[in-house]
């Protein structure tokens, strides 16, 4: 979506409010009580004023600077996201080959920390909304828990049924929660206004002078101001690069700006209110109603990121870096609406497990940053090479530009790795749980095919050596396989199993490119090997459907056959992988790798295959 129409603009940028900004919109509900938490800070000042211009500053670097003007041009045909950076990386020339697995390690890294975020968001987003009621009555204190994990049990429910008739309503809420967001800030500011000279780095640089230490410990709680500043990049194909951008400058960035600014004025006048100077902000007569909209967008924030871990779970299905998990289309019409079982409740498991163990929004924190952090480092480091192996700048400029981001993350990865014991291990801990299965995923299917292609028959020897007192039957047969250039087991399996051969043949591949979607002129490539088989190669993005029928259909009108599916059998073989000693993986890797092999869905249903034409036969692979 590199072009908007500008009639379009407006309705774009209010439905990019709903999506891709409810992370960081929530983010006033936590952050500045947690900035004078961490390093114990009292307030006066020259801490308040400090604080407010190191989140200035640092938003104005990382999102404004990093993300919408940097990060935001490297687009994978629209598309955005650390796997669409990592394809761009792979697809660089220069890179030798060996360096390519520190790339993928990178990315893995990356990805396997957005979806320990994807547990911790909706945990402190809605357990930060709820708990503004203890605010407005001592009754609600030992409830807060409890309605928390309703309102997300309620959210993890109903994503079977899609989002799509509520995400129309995402847009005008967000809308609604951010323009109360700078109007209580501007209410708070106006009995303050020295707040406001904390656009000037001199209340930061004197802040960290004075207190270096302190200073550094409250970067840890800073990067809270900017947590699903990634969401911006991520999201970006959704919407566009223009939509995002006029949506942070013209309202995301003042109201948030101008709310922490009111929260800052609040605690100039009332130190005490560092309890919940959120909350203490709102007038009496508006603040159930401000629970109401606070806990509204935290669920919208949930939803995103939600959304956020199924998109970049079928990426990395479709990449090969996972094995195939059950994904149901919730809309007909809008084609990244989708549901993967499995994940939503192992998600709503962790969330609810997350939530019993740390109680409150200020304990939580602690374990939010971690992730955050090294997310943004990992990007950080995947744009850097980017910029110099493939939009070819030169050394010099690449150290240049990048260099402030490095220090910045590197601070920010230093200041909340002193919060792992306090709670930081647990993101980390979930991203190297999901790091390990990417790279067991990865490095078992390459031993598998490699163990496939070295006791296998070539294909073209064996159509050459294929007697004539082969029994043909009438119809077509359909054999998937992932190795084009050897006989598929199932084909063997059928020929000394049933004695037959079918009178016309297709051997499919399907090959996931490394861009979001293949137009249909380009989703083909026929090879006719003789009148009996036909090799068909069929590319997919990694955000593209994959339906088999569908380009089966259109590779049948490109070679003149009719086209009938109550004649064709697809063969598919069920491989039964086991481990032996020797070379290879670790032996753990390899029972988790097999594990992970007996629980892949069918492949009939993740490309679409009408489950009455399928027969599978099973096959024994040693790796």
């Amino acid at each position: 979506m590199n072009h908007v129409k500008k009639t379009a603009l407006p309705t774009i940028t209010l439905a990019a409010l709903g999506v891709v900004f409810g992370d960081i919109g929530t983010s006033p509900l936590y952050a500045i009580k947690q900035c004078f938490a961490a390093a114990h800070i009292a307030v006066s000042t020259q801490s308040v004023l400090g604080i407010l211009s190191l989140i200035f500053w640092c938003m104005t670097l990382t999102i404004s600077i990093k993300y919408i003007s940097i990060i935001m041009r490297a687009d994978n045909n629209g598309e955005g996201g650390i796997m669409s950076l990592l394809a761009l990386n792979l697809r660089a020339k220069g890179f030798i080959e060996k360096y390519k697995i520190v790339l993928i390690a990178i990315g893995f890294i990356g990805a396997s920390l957005f979806f320990g975020d994807g547990i911790i968001t909706p945990a402190i987003s809605v357990l930060s909304a709820v708990e503004g009621l203890s605010i407005a009555t001592p009754v609600f204190n030992d409830w807060i828990v409890p309605i928390s994990i309703s309102i997300l049990a309620a959210l993890f429910l109903v994503q079977r049924h899609g989002t799509a008739v509520m995400g129309k309503f995402f847009g005008p809420i967000t809308l609604l929660w951010f323009l109360s967001l700078g109007f209580l800030g501007i209410l708070s500011i106006a009995q303050t206004p020295i707040v406001l000279t904390m656009v000037s780095p001199h209340w930061a640089i004197e802040f960290i002078w004075h207190q270096p230490l302190v200073a550094f410990f409250t970067m840890g709680a800073v990067i809270l101001t900017i947590t699903g500043g990634e969401a911006l990049y991520a999201d970006m194909g959704h919407f566009g690069a223009l939509p995002i951008r006029m949506a942070w400058f013209i309202i995301v960035m003042p109201c948030l700006l101008l709310n922490y600014a009111g929260q800052g004025a609040l605690l100039l006048r009332n130190p005490a209110s560092i309890e919940n100077p959120f909350y203490l902000m709102v007038p009496q007569w508006g603040l159930y109603p401000m629970i109401g909209l606070a806990t509204l967008a935290a669920v919208i924030a949930s939803q995103a990121v939600i959304t956020g871990v199924f998109s970049m779970a079928k990426q990395a299905i479709q990449l090969g870096y996972l094995p195939r998990l059950s994904i149901q289309q919730t809309s007909e019409s809008e084609q990244g609406q989708i549901y993967v079982p499995f994940l939503n409740w192992t998600l709503f498991i962790s969330v609810f497990i997350l939530i019993l163990l740390f109680e409150d929004s200020l304990s939580l924190a602690s374990a939010y940053g971690v992730a955050v952090t090294m997310t943004m480092l990992c990007g950080t480091v995947l744009i850097a090479l980017l910029a110099y192996g493939y939009w070819r700048w030169s050394l010099l400029k690449t150290i240049l530009v990048m260099t402030p981001f490095f220090v910045v993350d590197l601070i920010f990865v230093g200041s909340t790795a002193f919060k792992i014991i306090a709670g930081g291990w647990v993101p980390i801990a979930i991203g190297a749980v999901v790091f390990t299965l990417l790279m067991t995923w990865k490095r078992g299917r390459e031993l598998m095919f490699a163990k496939l292609e070295k006791d296998a028959l070539p294909l073209e020897t064996f159509i050459k050596h294929l007697g004539d007192n082969v029994q043909i039957v009438k119809g077509q047969a359909i054999f998937m396989t992932s190795t084009p250039k050897i006989v598929p087991h199932a084909m063997l399996h059928n020929l000394k199993h049933n004695k037959i051969l079918h009178e016309l043949n297709f051997l499919i591949n399907v090959v996931t490119q490394d861009v979001p979607y293949v137009t249909d002129e380009d989703r083909l490539y026929i090879d006719r090997l003789s009148p009996r088989f036909i090799k068909i190669v069929v590319y997919y993005g990694f955000k593209d459907e994959p339906n088999i029928p569908k380009a089966l259909e259109l590779a049948c009108h490109e070679l003149d056959i009719e086209f009938n599916m109550m004649q064709m059998s697809f063969f598919i073989s069920r491989d039964r992988v086991i481990s032996k000693v020797g070379e290879g993986m670790a032996p753990w890797r390899e029972k988790l790798f097999i594990s992970m092999q007996r629980n892949t869905s069918p492949v009939s249903d993740f490309y679409q295959i009408p489950t009455n034409r399928v027969v599978e036969l099973g096959s024994q692979i040693e790796i």
